[in-house]
Order: structure tokens, then C-alpha cells, then sequence
């Protein structure tokens, strides 16, 4: 299995995630959900002699997609994709949550959408993209299912011991349900050493998340319990 790096580059406000993903024997990388400290992804890519295959959004709110017109620019050949149902979210400062924070933030539009069940291939990864809704209209994760073990870049989809919010968009209960039954569906199904690098906090593993998550527990003990 060939090599790889993850960089991790945490930015406030929000101590958000974003990955620098590249293989020592290529000279082009991805970056997923670029946040607020941009200049240190770009300055990693140029101490790495890296060019910048592409910027993967997981979803549309502000703290993961506002590095992006900084990327752009930097990198201009650089196609921004996004799931097709977050698109507005980048160019609305409403939906992406910046507005109310007080100043908008807004990216540039995405140059490809993707959906559940697409294939990406950039900088030499393969992923596969499934959609995962409830915390934002189109969250998507990316999963690298031809590594060892595999990846998935999980954005605020699950996180170590806890899942994403799902209180933004006025159907909380109906929202929850619809991310715990895409978790459950997506994500649970692959194996236990799988490894999420999520939006918020820690790395885990699905195994982990299967055995000790509280809101995974509770969700697989009432679907068993009412099959229906």
C-alpha cells in the first residue's frame, strides 16, 4: 500500500479540523475543509513542494469552508467540490452561518457537486463519496477505502464519543434521525479499524465509536429493538 501523510492544521474559533493529504512520491496534495488559518495550509503545501489537486468541502458552514477563496486564489486550477446539496451554502452567508456571527463569509462557487455513490480520484486517492445529512443540508464524507486501514475524512458528520449538531435548521428530532440513520448505514458498515478524521477534536475509529459512542449506542439499541 503506498504511503501517506495527513496534516492536520487546527484553526479558531471553533478549534475546527482541516487535513492536508498528500504521498512522499507525488508532488500534488488535497485539502480538505480549509478553516479560518489558511496561511498555515498554504505555507505547508509550499515548504512541501506541493500544488494543490483539490479542495474537498465535507459541508457548507463558515468554519470549514472559509480558507477557500484563499486557496483559490493561490491555486486557481484547483477544482472546489462540495456535495450538490451544500452548494448555496458557499456563496450565502445566511446559510453557511457567517452573517449571523457578524461579518460574511463567502466562498467561491464549486467547479464540481458530487453525490452519494461518486468516486473521486485526486492527488493518487481514491474515494468514495457518500452523503450524510442532518447536521447540514448535503454533508458528505469522503471515504479512502483503498487504503490500509481505510480513511474518512468525516467532517461534523461523527466525532470521538459524540455526532454533529443537528440544531440548525428548526427539525432537530427529524434530523437527528435522518444523520444517526446515515451514520449507522455509511459509516458503521465499514470495518472497525477504519479511521475518521473528523471536523471538531481527535481521530478515532468506527470500532470505538460502535463500542463507547452514547448517541451510536443508543441509536443501535432501539433499531434493534424496534426493527420496524
Amino acid at each position: 500500500m503506498a504511503e501517506y501523510t495527513i496534516d492536520v492544521v487546527e484553526s479558531a474559533p471553533f478549534a475546527q479540523m482541516a487535513y492536508v493529504l498528500w504521498r512522499p512520491d507525488r508532488t500534488d496534495a488535497i485539502v480538505v475543509d480549509p478553516g479560518f488559518d489558511v496561511q498555515t495550509i498554504l505555507e505547508l503545501l509550499k515548504h512541501d513542494g506541493k500544488s494543490l489537486a483539490a479542495i474537498l468541502n465535507t459541508h457548507g458552514h463558515v468554519d470549514h469552508i472559509a480558507g477557500n477563496a484563499a486557496l483559490k486564489a493561490a491555486h486557481p486550477d484547483a477544482p472546489l467540490v462540495i456535495g450538490r446539496g451544500d452548494a448555496e451554502m458557499l456563496v450565502d452567508g445566511d446559510k453557511n452561518l457567517s452573517k449571523p456571527l457578524g461579518e460574511p463569509v463567502l466562498s467561491p462557487a464549486a467547479d464540481r457537486l458530487v453525490d452519494d455513490g461518486d468516486r473521486l480520484e485526486f492527488a493518487g486517492f481514491s474515494m468514495l463519496v457518500r452523503e450524510i445529512p442532518g447536521h447540514s443540508p448535503g454533508s458528505v464524507v469522503y471515504i479512502l477505502d483503498g487504503e490500509e486501514p481505510p480513511v474518512v475524512l468525516g467532517g461534523d458528520v461523527l466525532f470521538a464519543g459524540s455526532i454533529g449538531r443537528v440544531d440548525f435548521g428548526g427539525a432537530p428530532k427529524r434530523d437527528l434521525e435522518v444523520l444517526m440513520s446515515g451514520i449507522t448505514a455509511k459509516l458503521l458498515t465499514l470495518p472497525d479499524e477504519t479511521r475518521v478524521y473528523p471536523g471538531h477534536g481527535g481521530v478515532t475509529t468506527i470500532g470505538d465509536e460502535r463500542r463507547s459512542n452514547p448517541f451510536v449506542r443508543d441509536h443501535l439499541a432501539r433499531t434493534r429493538s424496534n426493527p420496524a
